[in-house]
């Protein structure tokens, strides 16, 4: 039995052209798992927008895209020749973070990568003549920065952004397209009045795809409870049990991405004591499940499998029968669904 993402179609949809409605230039990101919905998901949808551009990871979810989406698509990782696969076809656009890559890509369909403070990838201000030089006056599709979410204090990536086409000006580049990250339309609309001439163009994926929170919602399929007593030893490292109480056995473990996380940026006193007292917890086996069941996130038995998870309800709570589904609260760009379901 699946874990599944239910789609509120009608909402989802209206977010989405809500959004587009808020930034007539953007250009929808679909990449990875395609934020939980998969790749080609994200394409068909993106179709429906009347979008005329597309941005992918790599060159392979480009090549599965190109017969759902009639526009151009951007591939956002930065092109290396060695490992590049061939993609033919005059919508792909590539993206060069080098000037090797400038030199291998010319002739073709470009897009220059700046190194923003992301500091991630993208050509140095001191590369750009460099980079010009290896175009010979070769028109590229446009310039892309990836701006920090985090805006610490001083910080002004508008600022930034107004620096680079400067500096793309200067190295002789006509400065027509500039694909920016993370810039709010107010932002852009600042930037659009400084440098005029300047097409700025937001690449979203998060805000189009996820935010509207109400419009999707996950749900993993009970597979079996049973009791356990006090003592009782289970799972595939045999810890005892507490006290009395149930194991439920849900879908989703380690290859939907369930119990996975990346390391997390903290900032302050609070979180700060938080992620300590989830440490603590975690150390003596204790670790909050992403299922709730009855309004509240219950906790694992043990760690998750690669399929399935083991949860643990205390006895006072009536157990969900095998069938039914619990709510879990995931990260959409690290969990791999077995279906979604559009209603």
């Amino acid at each position: 039995m699946p874990l599944t993402l239910y789609v509120d179609r009608g909402a989802w949809r209206h977010h989405q052209m809500c959004v587009v409605e808020a930034e007539p230039d953007l250009v929808p990101v679909a990449k990875g798992n395609g934020y939980g919905f998969t790749v080609p998901v994200l394409a068909r949808a993106a179709a429906g927008l009347g979008v005329d551009q597309l941005a992918v990871g790599t060159a392979d979810e480009a090549a599965a895209v190109l017969g759902s989406f009639s526009g151009d698509v951007i591939i956002l990782e930065s092109y290396l020749d060695a490992v590049d696969p061939a993609v033919a076809d005059d919508r792909i656009v590539r993206t060069a973070a080098s000037v090797d890559a400038v030199r291998k890509l010319a002739g073709h369909r470009l897009i220059l990568d700046c190194r923003s403070s992301l500091r991630r990838q993208g050509l140095a201000p001191a590369e750009l003549p460099l980079a010009a030089e290896a175009l010979a006056g070769q028109r590229v599709d446009g310039f892309s920065l990836h701006l920090p979410l985090d805006r610490p204090a001083a910080a002004d990536p508008a600022a930034e952004t107004r620096s680079w086409v400067r500096a793309l000006a200067a190295a002789g580049f006509e400065v027509g397209t500039i694909y920016v990250s993370h810039l709010g339309r107010a932002e852009i609309a600042g930037l659009e009045r400084a440098c005029p001439g300047t097409r700025f163009r937001p690449r979203i994926g998060t805000q189009l795809w996820l935010g509207e929170p109400g419009a999707v919602q996950a749900r993993a399929t009970v597979l079996d409870t049973f009791p356990v007593q006090r003592g009782d030893r289970l799972g595939y490292r045999q810890t005892r049990s507490r006290q009395d109480g149930w194991v439920v056995v849900v879908s989703g473990g380690t290859v939907q991405g369930v119990g996975l996380e990346a390391p997390r940026t903290l900032r302050g006193a609070v979180p700060r004591a938080k992620e300590l007292l989830r440490s603590g917890l975690a150390a003596v086996n204790r670790t909050r499940s992403p299922f709730s069941w009855q309004g509240r996130k219950q906790w694992f038995a043990e760690p998750p499998h690669m399929l399935v998870s083991m949860l643990y309800l205390p006895r006072q709570l009536e157990p969900p029968e095998p069938g039914t589904e619990l709510p879990a609260e995931l990260r959409h760009t690290s969990t791999h669904f077995d279906q979604v379901v559009m209603r």
